[in-house]
């Protein structure tokens, strides 16, 4: 059977589709994710306590470099193919670049579940990931309309390195780092005891959303519809290979695979109301929460695990 977080998001997503007048209020929304992305900081914080060291950073730079070469890759496949305009070709780039904060906890705990050895590193993998993408998917987006204000881009610098996630994910880390899991364990315990039962909610929530965006589903869009579903297997090869050029161990593996075959719906789409107003964020929600996010959680990292083993 499926684990059981992802029953929760089933539950929702049906919910949804049958227009159950089942909602999680928008504050209550809001504290999950605060509370995802803090615990999610500070569970790798803790692992990393003790093991910092300068080998991991061509690790780190080679899981940097995965983030900005997959907007380089999609966006002329999203401009020729898929036949989007330039700022929504950019949108889409950066939200797949980028890296779903969700999918990560879910890949988290399939491998913890399962005993896989998990390296300390792997919430860093969120950052490093997310960061390039959505500055090299604005780059090519300005470059093909001609402009390079340093001013704007300064801007968007500001608006990515600051938005929720990357202050909750990054803060998080440096904290739990800082004090392990034995200093800071009257605070640190209850917020990962709580882990599993904070992502079933937050799941829940994300399958209202999804079927949101799926209802009615939008045949008219059936290009993205495509790209949204055989992309993340196509780049869920590339974290896959990069993972085991370095050499991680199967839960690092696991998760890198998941990552890059996953979209962003939290940090990309901020960052890209401000850096490209022109786009419609919209697709990119279809595409990222409403077909992507689905198929990694249900069917991708079951599948991604399966064929890890395989190659083990």
């Amino acid at each position: 059977m499926p684990d059981i977080v992802v029953m929760f998001f089933l539950l929702g997503l049906l919910a949804g589709l049958v227009k159950s007048d089942l909602a999680i209020p928008k504050a209550a929304y809001d504290t999950l994710s605060l509370l995802l992305m803090l615990t999610i900081g500070l569970k790798g914080g803790m692992a990393l306590y003790g093991n910092l060291g300068w080998s991991l950073v061509p690790e780190l730079l080679a899981v940097a470099a995965l983030g900005a070469l997959i907007p380089l890759v999609l966006m002329p496949v999203l401009r020729r193919l898929v036949r989007l305009s330039p700022a929504d070709s950019a949108s889409l780039a950066a939200h797949y670049g980028s890296v779903s904060a969700g999918t990560f906890a879910v890949a988290l705990a399939f491998a913890d579940g399962r005993d896989l050895p998990i390296g300390a590193e792997v919430t860093l993998y969120l950052v490093m990931m997310e960061l390039p993408a959505i500055m090299v998917a604005i780059a090519l987006y300005r470059r093909y309309k001609g402009s390079d204000s340093g001013e704007a881009l300064q801007g968007i610098w500001h608006e990515t390195l600051t938005n929720r996630g990357v202050i909750l994910l990054a803060g998080g880390a440096v904290i739990g780092a800082m004090y392990g899991p034995m200093e800071g364990a009257n605070v640190t315990d209850l917020l990962t005891a709580a882990f599993h039962a904070v992502l079933a909610l937050f799941l829940l929530q994300m399958g209202l959303t999804a079927a949101e965006t799926l209802r009615p589903i939008p045949w008219y869009h059936w290009r993205l519809l495509t790209f949204a579903l055989i992309t993340p297997l196509v780049l869920s090869l590339a974290g896959l290979t990069v993972g085991l050029v370095l050499g991680l161990p199967t839960g690092s593996l696991l998760i890198l695979t998941a990552l890059a075959a996953s979209a962003s719906y939290i940090a990309a789409p901020a960052a890209m109301r401000t850096a490209i107003p022109e786009a419609n964020i919209g697709l990119a929600m279809l595409a990222a929460l409403g077909v992507t996010f689905p198929l990694n959680v249900m069917l991708g990292i079951p599948l991604y695990h399966w064929l890890i083993t395989g190659l083990a």
